[in-house]
């Protein structure tokens, strides 16, 4: 891409979103985008006809048709790691021989969870899912999302390499009645292997004869999952050329098809394939991922906005602020571009964000008042998630649908201490209701959106370097003590550790 078209972007002459409504009665219509069972509305954004020149200008200029066919197509798309990238492939899109096998990899999943069931190993009640980051993040998501109550079986999932994190996964557990699922891509990772290891001690305290015949793994080197024990028959393959944090539709989310039903999680997957047809098909202007990455690229690159604030206004999707800042600062927190020159702006803004109506009065007084200029994304879903009295789920999104609406027009007053500004952007994703094939599309379409902002900055979204220097130092520090460090380092590992 040329810096002309960032030129034409940064120089463009902002209207006011109030001004932007007066002047177009069919806003709403143009940057609305409706698809299973979710609406996307854009309209309280600045995006207007001429920024959206600009920026399809740019998106051609930046190859994203056919970035976006080599993805689908199983082209290589992670460049400095040199593979493709397949998790499109889990839904039932790209390279032919792909999406074979990942069905293989699906039948072997679904025949163990039919084994279980039928009680092929023994009684079980609960799961207790040991991962990090992606291996952890999406079942968690999910089984709090849409097991809250009609989940078959009690799903529990440790991530932090805390042993107080396992302890309270356990507490309530019968060891003997618990099938252990450990997931790691490449079965290395330090802190899975540790809480593997404890949670194998945790069970034989327990009373079970051979911990090992209750622990599956998922991972894409059976043989590492071989080596630390773990019997070939219990091992759910996946294909390496599925990154962590897009993992959910693959082995990683046995938990999911376990705890759900298997065919919850085909809806799922059904979900996410028609966000994938979408994407990959719709016209530039009625794209959605396309659409949000535009108004992304807009206030992190031209309005200098460092961070994107995220609320689910629905209790159920209380952890997606958690999932999406993996997906968005680890795909595409990058200062280099993928043919490895400086990317010379700013790459991917902090996500953050919590639920409504609790941030409410928390946050919200600086996203109104505050200097900083944070667009806001709400989530909310039509359906309540109980049986309460329906004034609760009003309550609720009378209050989500207030927030754009004060966002953006503020209110003038003399009392300066009272007075918005308003003209703060908002993007609002209103859910039909939080089903497996509607959680579905919506973690796809924030794939997507991703690997959109990916393309229109030149980076590569799918290696993760920048999380290795920390572990390598840490695994020095474990091997070999304070030596070489810092004087700071140094001091807090001889006060905290002594001598190791």
């Amino acid at each position: 891409m040329t810096n002309s078209n960032w030129t034409a972007l940064e120089q463009h002459e902002e209207q006011t979103l109030i001004a932007l409504f007066e002047r177009d009665a069919d806003r709403v219509s143009k940057l609305t985008v409706e698809l299973g069972g979710i609406r996307f509305d854009l309209s309280k954004t600045h995006l207007d006809d001429g920024l959206l020149s600009d920026f399809s200008a740019l998106a051609n200029d930046a190859g994203l048709g056919a970035a976006k066919e080599a993805l689908f197509s199983g082209a290589i798309v992670n460049t400095t790691e040199d593979r493709a990238a397949e998790h499109t492939a889990e839904r039932g899109s790209g390279n032919a021989e792909a999406v074979t096998h990942a069905r293989e990899l699906q039948k072997r999943m679904r025949s163990l969870v039919d084994a279980i069931d039928v009680g092929a190993f023994g009684e079980i009640r609960h799961v207790l899912h040991i991962g990090i980051g992606g291996s952890a993040l999406g079942p968690k998501l999910l089984m709090d999302a849409l097991g809250r109550d009609d989940a078959r079986y009690d799903i529990k999932v440790v991530s932090n390499v805390d042993g107080a994190a396992l302890a309270e996964a356990t507490r309530d557990l019968d060891p003997l009645k618990t099938l252990v699922a450990v997931a790691s891509k490449t079965f290395t990772t330090t802190e899975t292997l540790l809480n593997a290891t404890s949670a194998m001690e945790w069970m034989q305290k327990g009373g079970v004869a051979d911990p090992y015949a209750q622990f599956i793994a998922l991972t894409a080197y059976p043989e590492k999952a071989i080596e630390w024990g773990i019997d070939e028959s219990r091992i759910l393959p996946f294909n390496e050329a599925v990154g962590g944090r897009y993992s959910l539709w693959c082995s990683i989310g046995f938990p999911v098809a376990l705890g759900l039903g298997w065919s919850a999680f085909e809806e799922m997957l059904e979900g996410a394939a028609t966000m994938d047809r979408h994407f990959r098909n719709a016209p530039t202007l009625e794209n959605a991922p396309t659409l949000a990455a535009f108004a992304d690229l807009f206030y992190a690159q031209c309005k200098g906005s460092q961070t994107r604030a995220v609320f689910a206004y629905d209790e159920r999707l209380r952890l997606l602020p958690d999932y999406l800042q993996q997906l968005e600062m680890e795909s595409n927190g990058k200062s280099v571009t993928a043919k490895g020159a400086p990317l010379g702006r700013h790459s991917s803004p902090v996500t953050w964000g919590g639920v409504g109506t609790d941030a409410q009065h928390a946050v919200f007084q600086l996203l109104h008042q505050g200097t900083h200029l944070i667009p806001v994304e709400f989530i909310a879903s039509k359906t309540p998630g109980h049986d309460f009295d329906v004034a609760h789920h009003e309550a609720l999104l009378i209050n989500c649908f207030a927030q754009g609406a004060a966002l953006m027009s503020g209110r003038n007053s003399d009392d300066l201490a009272r007075n918005y500004v308003g003209d703060r952007p908002s993007t609002t994703i209103l859910l039909d209701d939080v089903t497996p094939a509607i959680v579905g599309a919506l973690i796809a379409f924030y794939e997507h959106r991703t690997f959109a902002n990916a393309t229109l900055l030149g980076i590569n979204p799918f290696d993760q370097f920048g999380v290795e220097l920390g572990k390598q130092i840490a695994k020095d520090i474990a091997e070999n003590g304070p030596v070489g460090f810092d004087p700071s380092t140094t001091a807090l590992i001889e006060a905290a550790l002594g001598d190791i």
